[in-house]
């Protein structure tokens, strides 16, 4: 029995030791990605907010999680998450930037929630990912299914890079420390600019709004909008920043990116108080049953566009990453079912393809067909619409 007991030690003790050098590696890898805490005079900034409260930022709506049914998601039927055969991608050629857009306003989408918007003369890119993985660390994390479309550098020259908020997947460390040279203006939410000063963005540079507050680039106004999310990038700073969408006004355009967010009542102010959008940018992909409030959802996500006052909705945020338990292309399905019954215009682009929404391009099927849930089956309901 002794010796037993002497073998259970030692093994729980080399367990205990594989743990705490994982750890040790893990810091060491992602240290620098994890990003900066603001301090000084954006921190001061950030606790004048109306959604600063008690020490972090908040939702008007908070989020309500079924944390069991996350844990029992997790052993539900399988699906393919992950494509098992190339996604079908359009090769992007820089040269088709030389010649601006016919109508005034163009939008690439680079895959998940990366687009180059050009609009009445200038170019936005939103939450630009270029890296390999949606995590700090170089050896784990959810894997891109293809390469950047675009190398960062054969990109056009971009007026302004906008980013939503700081999960991974949305400000990617390597990227940002890519463009840290760029000519470029970088519009972020309050708290974010930390990060992107630690790793080398000039101050001057680095725009952060609070919900409502605008920039201008030349003629093109940015406002960053109200959304219902979360961010931070380790454990230990959970909502320490804000997260956002944008509202992009040009003299003859508008366009909306939502970002990261669950559906909420603020979505009709903002297609008031800034629509209506020649084009949403929505996200459609990512969500669970147990947390509706986090990820609107394909259903919700045709609800927000008509709240916003949309007429060509762009579904984003799927198609590069597995980060929820759905069939890849369901998103896009179940965008599609929803729309044709709420009678929206939805656009269905390839990784990056252009398109004008107000062309109203020939969709085209370019997913393979794969077993999924229905909305009836696996319902996303934000709470709190009332």
């Amino acid at each position: 029995m002794s010796r037993i007991k002497s073998w259970v030690s030692r093994a729980a003790l080399g367990v205990g030791a594989l743990v705490v050098l994982l750890a040790v590696l893990a810091g060491v890898d992602g240290w620098k990605a994890f990003g900066q805490r603001a301090s000084g005079e954006r921190r001061a900034r950030m606790e004048r907010s109306p959604q600063w409260k008690d020490g972090r930022f908040v939702n008007p709506q908070p989020i309500i999680n079924d944390n069991w049914g996350s844990v029992t998601s997790l052993f539900e039927r399988g699906f393919e998450g992950t494509p098992t055969s190339p996604v079908t991608t359009a090769a992007v050629d820089p040269r088709r930037f030389d010649t601006p857009p016919a109508t005034g306003l163009r939008v690439t989408w680079l895959g998940h929630s990366s687009n180059l918007v050009e609009i009445d003369g200038h170019r936005v890119l939103t939450d630009p990912f270029w890296g390999e993985r949606t995590s700090p660390l170089t050896w784990l994390g959810p894997k891109r299914w293809y390469a950047p479309l675009i190398a960062l550098d054969a990109l056009p020259r971009v007026d302004a890079v906008v980013i939503s908020h700081d999960h991974y997947d949305h400000l990617d460390y390597a990227t940002l420390v890519a463009m840290k040279d760029w000519d470029t203006r970088f519009v972020v939410p309050l708290g974010v600019g930390a990060h992107l000063a630690y790793w080398g963005i000039p101050e001057e540079r680095i725009v952060e709004l609070d919900w409502w507050e605008s920039t201008k680039v030349r003629d093109l106004e940015i406002v960053c909008t109200p959304a219902r999310h979360a961010s931070g990038r380790y454990l230990l700073d959970n909502n320490m920043t804000l997260w956002g969408g944008f509202a992009l006004r040009g003299p003859s355009h508008r366009a909306f990116f939502s970002g990261d967010t669950g559906l909420f009542p603020a979505f009709r102010d903002i297609g008031e108080r800034l629509g209506p959008f020649d084009v949403t940018l929505l996200e459609v992909g990512q969500y669970g049953r147990p947390w509706p409030d986090w990820h609107m959802g394909p259903e919700q996500a045709i609800l927000a566009h008509q709240m916003l006052r949309g007429r060509v909705l762009l579904p984003v945020h799927w198609g590069l990453v597995n980060l929820a338990m759905h069939t890849w292309t369901e998103p896009i399905e179940r965008a599609l079912v929803a729309a044709r019954s709420a009678q929206v215009t939805i656009a269905q682009p390839r990784p990056g393809e252009s398109l004008e929404p107000e062309a109203r391009p020939e969709p085209s099927r370019w997913w393979p067909d794969l077993p999924r849930q229905t909305a009836e089956q696996n319902p996303i309901v934000s709470s709190q619409m009332e």
